[in-house]
């Protein structure tokens, strides 16, 4: 994998001012020297979210998120660190550098065929829209109820229902056929050079990637008599990677962001109909079963999904088969049961977007859902039927390594079985869930430790902080002048201590990209963000740094703490009566020396 260069990523940052780019997504209102504004990360009815035009740093007081333009992207957009840096590249119009040697061949080509993509994919929007041709596919869309606000928003299509259409079309754009082919657009008779259209009359849907570029297409068929599937996909490519791609996820990012989970549905037509009703926190998967890469992309913006598959036998196989790929994510899975006959588009046709949406906020966890499936499929007056139900209950909840669930579902199991809880229980225990690795699932991750404890606002440490954070000046004199072993905080101390190591190794250059380089260590982070955007008085910061001739100044005040410290740490070891003549000496000496510490002024460290 490339690295992008560092100089590139100054430049990208140099090049997307914060305010201009969080303005473009937020309403914000000046405040002083500051922007403010509600905050997109929680609920709040006064602002609390601010942002710094001077040192490009964005905080919320409220949910503490903060950070640098690109870590506002990495939030607001839910994209990696290089996907951030990528999209503000691209909307400055920065060609990025990297630090190891990319295929040029290969970009290049990535490029040429995503123009191909969407320019196929323009053509097919307008033969729906405009032509002859398209006809067949506005009857169907309307029959299915598919407004042109949808239609031109998910840029629906239609492939005319000749074999030599894309073809054509192709040459007359000058693309070289050898690329279409490679696109999975056209396909090339075995044993001759003639080209034909893998789709012809079909209605068109274009796949995009997390950005919004067509990378590939899923066609429908309209006709009955029509050879081939009820769908046909594009072919895995450069481009695209079925396991990897959700439909509609370019849309859905933001909205399942704010909703704080995704409903998965199954087709694209689902998709469609469920974001139109409002409810756009909606994706689906692209050609295949859902897989955990799938499951993988979903925990990157939400932790909980909501499986909404049809009512049918397959829908209901299809929520059972995902179990397993979304328990190893981690993500927490609820079921919106549909009521028969329905798919999630003719409910909301029939009962409108409130009653769907009520099926959502109402939707049961997995193995409730799980649970009524396997009684309903199984005779439950026989013995076989009840030992099926009770050991298939067993291996699902047992997979979630949850005793808390186990326990519930047991005693849920029993009543519903009618038998005594205590023999589920027993049967529970004595059935073990397969090994992840036997499953196929990713390892769990080992729990995070809990962020330690940041400085009080009012603190002499939180007050250095944003003193240094506000001038080069002070890290200059700072670094001079005080130990960063001084401060008592420990994330006080890791920022200062992370501070001094960038200006000496002289790789220093500004607080935004300072916070890059505590992007594993959250609490740092925060106490950063937080006290660049403080917003409290602070004086003449100088005076209130050094100190005057009458008040002692916050490095003062931080070196003569942590004197108070070793002092008494002296005086607890001179009250063990087990040291040492020598030792009780020189635990006395160095007391004196640290007394004498105190009334001394500051002086530059190599003259103390």
């Amino acid at each position: 994998m490339p690295v992008i260069d560092q100089s590139s990523i100054e430049q990208v940052r140099n090049a997307n001012d914060i305010v201009d780019v969080i303005g473009a997504s937020l309403p914000l209102k000046r405040a002083g020297g500051a922007f403010v504004a509600l905050c997109p990360f929680h609920k709040e009815k006064t602002p609390s979210f601010n942002v710094n035009p001077h040192k490009q740093i964005f905080h919320c007081f409220g949910c503490h998120k903060g950070g640098d333009v690109f870590k506002w992207v990495q939030e607001y957009e839910g994209l990696s660190f290089p996907e951030a840096i990528e999209r503000l590249a691209q909307r400055a119009g920065i060609m990025l550098q990297t630090t190891k040697p990319v295929d040029g061949q290969q970009t290049a080509l990535k490029e040429k065929l995503l123009t191909i993509h969407d320019q196929l994919a323009q053509r097919w929007h307008s033969a729906l829209l405009n032509e002859a041709s398209g006809q067949i596919g506005r009857d169907y869309l309307a029959k299915r109820g598919v407004s042109l606000e949808a239609i031109k928003l998910f840029r629906i299509g239609h492939a005319p229902d000749v074999w030599d259409d894309t073809v054509n079309w192709a040459r007359t754009k000058g693309h070289d056929l050898k690329l279409v082919e490679q696109c999975g657009l056209i396909a090339r008779k075995e044993g001759s050079e003639h080209h034909y259209d893998r789709f012809k009359g079909r209605l068109m849907f274009p796949i995009a990637d997390e950005q919004g570029r067509v990378i590939a297409f899923s066609g429908r068929t309209l006709r009955a008599d029509e050879p081939g599937g009820k769908y046909v996909n594009s072919p895995e490519t450069l481009l695209f990677k079925k396991s990897r791609v959700m439909y509609a996820l370019d849309k859905a990012k933001r909205p399942m962001i704010d909703a704080k989970h995704a409903i998965i549905c199954e087709g694209q037509l689902d998709a469609i109909a469920i974001f139109m009703s409002g409810i756009e926190n909606v994706v689906a998967p692209q050609g295949t079963a859902f897989t955990a890469d799938h499951a993988r992309i979903l925990k990157r913006y939400v932790d909980e999904v909501v499986l909404c598959f049809d009512a049918d036998n397959a829908g209901q196989k299809a929520a059972v088969r995902a179990l397993d790929d979304l328990l190893a994510s981690g993500l927490s899975i609820r079921v919106a049961s549909i009521p028969a006959p329905h798919d999630p588009d003719s409910f909301i046709k029939e009962h409108g977007p409130e009653a769907f949406r009520h099926l959502i906020q109402t939707a049961g966890g997995f193995f409730d859902f799980y649970l009524e499936r396997l009684c309903a499929t199984n005779d439950l007056t026989t013995d076989r039927g009840r030992l099926t139900v009770l050991k298939a209950m067993a291996e699902g909840v047992q997979k979630t390594g949850s005793q808390l669930l186990i326990n519930d579902y047991a005693r849920k199991t029993a009543l519903r079985l009618g038998v005594s809880p205590q023999a589920v229980q027993r049967e529970f225990a004595s059935t073990k869930a397969k090994p992840a690795a036997q499953r196929g699932e990713a390892a769990q991750e080992e729990p995070l430790p809990p962020e330690e404890t940041l400085p009080g606002r009012t603190s002499p440490e939180f007050w250095l902080v944003r003193l240094l954070m506000l001038s080069d000046e002070h890290i200059q004199w700072a670094v001079q002048h005080l130990e960063p072993g001084w401060i008592e905080n420990g994330v006080a101390r890791q920022v200062v201590g992370g501070c001094f190591d960038e200006w000496c190794s002289g790789r220093w250059s500004g607080v935004a990209a300072f916070t890059q380089t505590l992007e594993e260590n959250p609490s740092a982070s925060k106490l950063v963000t937080e006290a660049v955007c403080e917003q409290r008085p602070l004086g003449n910061p100088e005076e209130v740094l050094k100190g005057t001739a009458t008040h002692a100044g916050l490095v003062v005040r931080i070196r003569d703490r942590y004197l108070d410290r070793q002092i008494l740490a002296l005086t607890s070891k001179l009250e063990d009566a087990r040291l040492s003549e020598e030792e009780r000496l020189a635990a006395l000496q160095e007391r004196v020396r640290l007394r004498q510490m105190k009334g001394q002024p500051l002086m530059p460290l190599g003259e103390a």
